[in-house]
């Protein structure tokens, strides 16, 4: 029996769903390659951030072996997407971020919300209640 996966610490969602390649010849499949929360934590710590496998690992509260594992298939998604021309989407993985996040219906914005004790959830940019957590969220592709 497997041990379960600690969880991985996430900064922040990715700002979007995910990427679509431009110019795709009809016909060709379109399945978009999921590229978890922790991996794309991993690319945005390492390639984006510029930090070291030790450093980004100690962010993430996880070993330095277990970040090196993560990056890689991290890239291998990403340079396969980009050889075959499939699409990316992120999806949800043993994550936690540093405070809930939510998405406003109306005007999708994300935004985080530190202070659970408010009987409401507002969005910060258009005032709207028609907001939901996260996770919630389905993929359109």
């Amino acid at each position: 029996m497997a041990r379960p996966k600690k969880l991985r610490k996430v900064i922040n969602p990715p700002p979007v769903k995910g990427f679509r390649p431009m110019g795709q010849k009809p016909g060709k499949d379109f399945t978009p390659i999921m590229l978890s929360y922790d991996e794309y934590e991993a690319l945005r710590l390492t390639d984006y951030k510029m930090k070291n496998h030790l450093q980004a690992a100690m962010e993430m509260h996880v070993s330095r072996a277990t970040f090196t594992r993560i990056y890689a298939n991290a890239r291998r998604k990403v340079a396969t997407s980009l050889v075959e021309g499939k699409p990316i989407a992120f999806e949800g993985g043993a994550v936690y971020f540093n405070s809930d996040w939510y998405s406003c219906n109306r005007c999708s914005c994300y935004f985080n919300h530190p202070h659970k004790d408010l009987p409401e959830i507002i969005c910060p940019l258009c005032k709207s209640s028609q907001v939901v957590a996260y996770e919630e969220n389905t993929l359109n592709f």
